[in-house]
């Protein structure tokens, strides 16, 4: 399966447009499959040789191992796309991951913070000093738009209209996408942009990331989480609380307002309306605690 998974991969990243961190996720699930299926001298399968059983087994195992249902089901579905190519490409007739069903998930509602506790975030990062204005704006930005952390590291100066106020984002499969940007972000950004210019080793121009380190390489998205960090510690907010967990709150106060649920599928570059049902049931859940708390005959 080894030469089989590399074609696979180079599939993925050539033809499909997928990101490393996709291809990254691709290759751990499949050489995880891989050393299940090996035999005892090490050797792996054929594709052509693994049927359904193989399969149940493999789920079977993950289950004992405490392995959780999300976990499985990512794993299955790596499996299934891996063996779908396999049939495109003439090494299998049938794709044996089609009958295995994914295990029944637990729908937890995601994290989000209240409008209050964006606000203490969002004032958390000094407004002077370089670093400071860039994480008050990263901040800003992230909230404003909804974005992917991924998304946001990846903006180059080229993608800001700030005058418009929007930006060009980059989403899941290189798709593209227009996202607004608030005044408060066109502010915080604008401040960031002015400050950024007097450091000399920090890129200008249209292909020049937005968001950098100090020494002028563009920031990762551990980096962002390592900030978030700081500031939710300096805060005392939720622990819990991760970069995505801003894009939770985007939708969740969006729906809380009144906005449409198709108008916040578009804005989050969701493909499926389903993804962004979740922040419904989110949205209700808030309004009844609400109810509970104010309603004299709630209980």
């Amino acid at each position: 399966m080894l030469r089989e998974t590399g074609q696979f991969l180079r599939y993925l990243q050539g033809e499909r447009g997928a990101s490393e961190h996709t291809i990254k996720s691709y290759r751990e699930d499949l050489a995880m499959l891989s050393d299940y299926l090996a035999d005892d001298d090490g050797k792996t399968p054929a594709p052509a040789a693994v049927t359904p059983q193989d399969l149940r087994s493999y789920v079977s195992a993950m289950h004992e191992a405490g392995y959780a249902k999300s976990s499985i089901a990512r794993r299955l579905a790596s499996a299934r796309s891996f063996f779908r190519f396999g049939q495109r490409e003439g090494w299998i007739a049938t794709n044996p991951a089609t009958p295995i069903r994914n295990p029944r998930k637990s729908h937890k509602l995601p994290h989000y913070l209240s409008t209050d506790d964006i606000g203490r975030l969002l004032a958390a990062p000094p407004a002077t000093g370089a670093m400071g204005l860039r994480d008050r704006a990263l901040l800003e930005t992230v909230y404003s738009a909804g974005l992917r952390v991924s998304e946001l590291v990846g903006l180059n100066d080229g993608d800001l209209d700030l005058t418009q106020g929007i930006a060009r984002v980059r989403g899941k499969g290189k798709k593209e996408r227009l996202a607004p940007i608030g005044s408060f972000a066109s502010k915080a950004l604008k401040a960031w942009l002015a400050a950024r210019q007097l450091s000399p080793k920090i890129p200008a121009g249209k292909g020049a990331p937005v968001f950098t380190n100090r020494f002028g390489t563009r920031l990762t998205t551990r980096s962002v989480a390592r900030m978030l960090e700081k500031y939710l510690a300096e805060t005392g907010l939720d622990q819990r609380t991760s970069p995505h967990t801003l894009r939770h709150s985007f939708a969740t106060h969006l729906l809380d307002r009144g906005a449409d649920i198709r108008s916040v599928q578009e804005l989050l570059g969701h493909k499926s309306l389903v993804t962004t049902q979740i922040y419904t049931h989110v949205s209700a859940a808030s309004l009844r605690a609400a109810y509970e708390q104010a309603h004299p005959r709630a209980r």
